[in-house]
């Protein structure tokens, strides 16, 4: 059914309040684009969902990956260790997903969202005190290759599976299998958010599930709402912004849960 003039509209809100997000905390956001192309937005179809919001994310992911670049935040090498191994796990992911019912899936994402906000709590909580920042160094060794494909894989199938771009797995994937700085891993990490969003797109694409003009209003939206979130954010707490963002993940999980339980039971 195609989408009225108003969905439009709120789908660039929509964009908007991805990007406000990412800008204000640095995250966190993309996770709640699927619901919001759902709920707010009113397109009750969790594949073509799961599909369009996979291509926003892919798109956002390659534009935020020029500036880290320029700014040498990006390690090209560990970046393709990382993304390539987890091109096969997207691929199976997406497979998996399109065989999985729609609703059943929602339920599941809604599971990984409730993860996921409990991550950016805990992580906050690690970053409690004064932090040093260690220069960047592109050269250091200690990288474990095997650790990092098969990291890779497992990162790219649960990317594919629930159609997101993974940064909040992607980026301790890379901590915890490279000796990269934390700067240097989320830089690196859009390498494999962007692949994976876009690989994710073309399969949903391939089986008819895809929005492209959707995709783009998110786009859009995003770029003005991640400039009024950054501007924001460095007025504010951050970690009293994680806090209430994580519990705002917690209580749309909730929801899709209670919606889309009686699929699964």
């Amino acid at each position: 059914m195609p989408l009225v003039f108003i969905q439009y509209i709120l789908s660039l809100i929509s964009g908007s309040l991805v990007g406000f997000s990412l800008g204000l905390i640095g995250g966190g956001g993309s996770i709640l684009a699927i619901p919001l192309l759902l709920y707010f937005v009113g397109y009750d179809h969790p594949h073509i969902a799961i599909g369009t919001t996979a291509l926003a994310v892919g798109i956002n992911a390659y534009l935020n990956l020029i500036p880290h670049a320029l700014h040498h935040n990006v390690v090209i090498s560990k970046g393709i260790y990382f993304t390539l191994p987890g091109i096969v796990g997207v691929i199976a992911g997406t497979e998996l997903g399109l065989l999985t019912p729609g609703k059943s899936l929602l339920f599941f994402f809604a599971i990984l969202m409730i993860g996921i906000a409990l991550l950016m709590i805990f992580r906050t909580r690690e970053r409690k005190g004064p932090r040093t920042v260690k220069p960047p160094d592109v050269n250091r060794a200690g990288t474990n290759i095997p650790v990092v494909l098969v990291t890779g894989v497992a990162v790219g199938f649960a990317s594919g599976y629930f159609g997101i771009g993974g940064g909040f797995l992607i980026v301790p994937g890379l901590l915890f299998s490279t000796d990269l700085p934390i700067i240097q891993a989320i830089g690196t990490s859009l390498m494999s958010v962007g692949t994976f969003g876009i690989v994710t797109a073309i399969r949903y694409a391939i089986a008819g599930k895809l929005n492209v003009i959707i995709s783009v209003l998110f786009v859009l939206g995003g770029i003005g709402g991640g400039w009024i979130g950054t501007r924001i954010s460095s007025r504010l707490p951050r970690r009293t912004l994680t806090y209430v963002f994580a519990v705002i993940i917690i209580l749309v999980a909730i929801y899709m849960m209670v919606v889309n339980i009686s699929y699964v039971i």
